[in-house]
């Protein structure tokens, strides 16, 4: 599983606890665990998986400021989240089982 795929899993993780999750917010919270992954990487990210239909985007009201950018999950994203969590699991165990971890 490469870093792609481990960023895409924690996206979908992070939509998966709820309704309504900023882009803004996303990428803060994947850049306290991922730092030096850029800005750029994450939006594509989150871009092709709204084009791949496993997240929907929508406009969210307006403060004040520009209509801030919405993700939730699809059923189909729920469906990838668990495929990518059975591949995460796979690679952790065949890693421990090598004595890596």
């Amino acid at each position: 599983m490469l870093k792609k795929d481990l960023l895409k899993l924690c996206l979908l993780h992070l939509m998966a606890q709820g309704d309504g999750q900023y882009g803004y917010e996303l990428l803060r919270r994947l850049h306290a665990v991922f730092p030096d992954t850029q800005e750029s990487a994450i939006y594509a990210i989150l871009r092709q998986l709204c084009r791949e239909g496993y997240t929907e985007r929508y406009q969210g009201e307006t403060s004040g400021g520009p209509a801030r950018k919405y993700y939730r999950l699809t059923e189909a994203g729920r469906s990838r989240l668990a495929a990518l969590l059975e591949d995460w699991r796979g690679m952790r165990d065949a890693l421990a089982a090598l004595g890596i971890a």
